[in-house]
């Protein structure tokens, strides 16, 4: 097993994951092959969601996970295969999503299935995605007590 390139690897899911909840646009197109696939399997927005192509999901990342909107993601137990320049991995994955402008909280839990590539030196994302084992939402509007403590993005929706 190449030790080196498995720590590479786990530093770019890890890398992904923080762009994403620290909202860090230009750095997570860099986790990403230009040619992306993507399936994240969930039932908040009705559909499973699919892109192909970097432009479109940070596009969407970036227009639909903006500062009324706090995420926090955590992946870890990888399972990593490597061949080559090539690599598959199985990651256990929770994610909370805390929605001010809609008031409510999305609670989650799935396995990514990830595909990677080396290129130039560098390990990307070529495919990734998900299918949930459970997602549960709860209304801030019945958590009478609920109050931000800290919000990074501070938005008015404090409450």
């Amino acid at each position: 097993m190449d030790l080196v390139a498995l720590e590479e690897i786990k530093r770019l899911k890890y890398r992904y994951l923080r762009c994403v909840d620290t909202k860090n646009w230009t750095e997570l197109a860099t986790t990403l092959t230009e040619d992306v696939t993507v399936n994240y399997g969930t039932p908040a927005y009705g559909s499973p969601l699919t892109f192909t192509g970097r432009d479109a999901l940070v596009s969407f990342l970036r227009d639909n996970l903006g500062p009324d909107m706090i995420t926090t993601h955590f992946a870890s137990q990888p399972e990593i295969d490597i061949t080559g320049d090539t690599a598959t991995g199985t990651w256990a994955f929770e994610d909370t999503v805390i929605a001010t402008r809609h008031r409510f909280v999305i609670a989650g839990a799935a396995y990514y299935e990830d595909h990677y590539t080396r290129a130039d030196g560098r390990w990307r994302i070529h495919r990734t995605g998900y299918q949930r084992t459970y997602e549960a939402t709860l209304s801030l509007d019945d958590l009478p007590s609920f109050r931000f403590t800290a919000n990074r993005w501070a938005t008015t929706a404090t409450t």
